[in-house]
């Protein structure tokens, strides 16, 4: 091993549990507990449902790691964790993905239950994917049940997943805006005024916008022990616990998208490609995605996934990033009925991507920071950066190579300004604005920034095709 290798790289997301905390080593993923998170886990291990949650690949692949094989943590124990392959917050998710997620966090709470433990925690962040499956990460929230205690989890679970589903739900508002704002989620005094006259009956909302709401406010200056003495006092039980989560459940599978489309969600019948242009283009992605050993294929503006699945054809995985939340939808539902584990569909503006958040900016990574790929495809999406949001193409192209791994490629299109789509784009421009939006300038300057090794026009004559080599 290297000096590298043997350096413990703290995790910056994890650090709100002083029972454990998560921290890289070269590339192993792993946990450290401290006394009581190590006895939690000694239950937890010898336990049948955690067991089966591992087995069924809904909990992340986890195994306790020998002492000696490590430098010294000063934890009393560590875990070893299977690697994400590639991290995603719920606000890069779509309605569909943020829903599944809420139900396996409702399943894993209710075997936990049943077999007389909880979690700490109800965090969307608990969760990430493979692929179009989500996946249980959070390992060190799980403890031994006390009997009569609530679920501590709640209000995080109706922060970060239950109140964005009614928002998309009811009011047909998109989420991912109120999530990204706010590392912690919606508080209910958020929804509260959107939910008022007829609005106030709609399903979930009279228990858990309202209600809970007013709760909180009531026991504002109360202590979490103190508000847990109440409940047992009160008759709280496990029984009471598992029939409000079988009631969660419920609701948030009846919950799905108000909007029924996006704009883009017609692409593919609309775009004005001919069948000579598509398969034209799609020999030349999968040719050049063929040629690359890729562990990570970035589909920016992704649209439908075809040129995501013509990528996963050849790599271990695709992140494929798409701006309008209704197409990234209608992927996931169609990837995750067919049990995908390589294509990871994400909601993203390129024009103003995920940026670091939360603590010090770094307890959620920005997309530029997680973003390092071997091969990215950029297809079609150069003139909505360059034409559509104003752009310079060498900041586009920049921007482009910087999610490119040194020694890995960009597969770009340039859709000339004699192409319908984009004359629709500079219709709506002053004209004389971009001067400089043409092929010649645009292969100078990709030239300029990496090593293009081919280049084809389709047969429609307005769009070209760039594979180029990023060396750094």
């Amino acid at each position: 091993m290297t000096a590298a290798d043997l350096r413990i790289r703290p995790e910056p997301g994890s650090f709100r549990d002083p029972a454990n905390r998560v921290f890289h080593l070269g590339d192993q993923v792993l946990r450290g507990l401290g006394p009581q998170g190590a006895a939690d886990w000694q239950a937890l291990a010898g336990s049948g449902f955690f067991a089966a949650l591992l087995a069924e690949g809904k909990v992340c692949g986890t195994a306790p790691v020998d002492p000696a094989t490590l430098p010294d943590t000063g934890w009393t124990t560590v875990l070893r964790h299977e690697r994400i392959p590639f991290v995603s917050h719920p606000y890069e998710w779509s309605f569909g993905m943020l829903r599944d997620a809420a139900l396996l966090h409702l399943e894993i709470l209710r075997r936990a239950l049943e077999a007389g433990f909880t979690t700490k925690d109800g965090s969307a962040y608990n969760l990430q994917w493979r692929g179009a499956t989500p996946v249980f990460i959070d390992v060190g929230s799980f403890a031994p049940l006390t009997e009569g205690e609530p679920w501590a989890g709640y209000r995080q679970f109706c922060q970060t997943l239950l109140y964005p589903l009614l928002l998309q739900a009811h009011l047909g508002v998109n989420f991912q805006p109120w999530l990204r704002a706010r590392v912690d989620g919606i508080e209910a005094d958020q929804l509260r005024p959107l939910f008022r006259g007829v609005r106030r009956l709609l399903p979930g909302v009279p228990t858990h916008v309202h209600l809970h709401g007013a709760m909180q406010a009531r026991h504002a200056g109360a202590s979490s022990s103190a508000v847990a003495a109440q409940l047992r006092d009160a008759g709280y039980s496990r029984d009471l616990a598992l029939a409000t989560v079988r009631r969660l459940a419920r609701l948030v599978r009846r919950l799905d998208r108000r909007v029924d489309g996006g704009h883009w969600v017609d692409y593919q019948r609309t775009c004005g490609y001919t069948t000579a242009d598509r398969a034209a283009k799609e020999s030349f992605v999968e040719a050049a995605v063929a040629g690359v050993a890729a562990a990570l294929v970035l589909d920016l503006g992704a649209n439908d996934g075809r040129y995501a699945r013509i990528a996963a054809r050849h790599a271990a995985q695709v992140v494929a990033v798409e701006q309008d939340p209704a197409v990234v939808d209608a992927l996931y539902r169609a990837l995750r009925a067919e049990g995908d584990q390589r294509i990871l569909p994400l909601v993203m503006d390129l024009a103003d991507p995920s940026p670091g958040g939360g603590w010090r900016g770094v307890e959620r990574a920005g997309f530029a920071d997680r973003a390092h790929a071997d091969v990215v495809l950029a297809l079609a999406v150069v003139h909505h950066l360059a034409i559509g949001r104003n752009v310079p193409l060498a900041e586009v192209i920049g921007q482009l190579a910087g999610y490119v791994r040194p020694g890995g490629r960009l597969v770009v299109e340039f859709v000339h300004p004699q192409d319908p789509m984009a004359r629709r784009l500079l219709a709506n421009k002053p004209a004389g604005l971009f001067p400089d939006y043409h092929r010649d300038e645009f292969a100078r300057l990709l030239a300029a920034r990496c090593r293009v090794e081919r280049q084809q026009e389709l047969p429609c004559g307005t769009r070209t095709l760039y594979q180029a080599v990023v060396d750094g």
